[in-house]
């Protein structure tokens, strides 16, 4: 990521927003091209933003800063900097090619230290979005963003799409990405219920790490339709 996206001006000294950054991680391999996962990716951020775009405005406190790293073959920035919420716009990506989850990692981990952010930050918020297993070393990059304060710190979710990303294997290494206080890796088998998983974490996920002691996990989940009743309704399941 480019030097341009450190530390942010901040007018007012102490009493300024804290900045906090929201980085996705999208899977571009090959397997997302199926029954238009990709597509369905695309549609669902795009359609989120202005709800996080509206909770930064809900909450002063915090200087909303976005980006995203989608990974293939080789893992990327999608922009050179670190982007204001209310500026941010959703590139259409593409999928191809394999599954370099490990080295997305291990790009946030990198980022994730000064200048880029400091002291008086708020905990990053990381969102993997993927619908299987990688093809290199996950665990490796995994090392490396735990290895730093801020990657330990960081408000860590999984959106994990389709079967292959709900069996046993993938859950397993899933649920190394996630953090302690975050829900379980989500499940979508389903545009639906992807786009309403997406929504939920850029409302109710954003304001638990904007105002912790206001946030309860569980309870912030129900209005996220079950993948069973979307079939129920004739929704073809990923």
């Amino acid at each position: 990521m480019s030097a341009v996206a450190a530390r942010p001006h901040r007018p007012g000294g102490p009493l300024a927003s804290r900045p906090l950054h929201f980085i996705w991680l999208v899977d571009g391999s090959g397997s997302m091209r199926v029954q238009g996962r990709v597509e369905a990716v695309n549609e669902a951020i795009r359609a989120a933003v202005p709800h996080l775009q509206a909770v930064a405005l809900e909450n002063p406190q915090a200087a909303i800063f976005v980006n995203a790293i989608r990974f293939g073959d080789e893992a990327h920035w999608i922009i050179d900097k670190l982007t204001p919420v209310a500026d941010f716009t959703w590139p259409d990506l593409e999928a191809g090619g394999g599954s370099a989850m490990g080295e997305a990692v291990a790009i946030v981990g990198e980022a994730l230290q000064p200048p880029l952010i400091w002291g008086r930050a708020l905990p990053p918020m990381l969102v993997l979005i993927t619908d299987g297993l990688p093809t290199d070393d996950f665990r490796a990059g995994m090392s490396h963003l735990l290895s730093k304060a801020w990657g330990r710190r960081a408000a860590r979710f999984v959106v994990a799409l389709g079967e292959e990303a709900a069996g046993k294997e993938a859950q397993e290494v899933l649920r190394a990405f996630v953090s302690k206080d975050a829900p379980p890796p989500l499940l979508a088998r389903d545009p639906e219920t992807l786009a309403g998983h997406i929504r939920w974490i850029c409302t109710a996920g954003v304001r638990s790490v904007c105002s912790p002691l206001a946030y309860r996990p569980a309870a912030a989940l129900e209005d996220i339709p079950a993948p069973e009743s979307v079939a129920a309704n004739g929704t073809e399941l990923w």
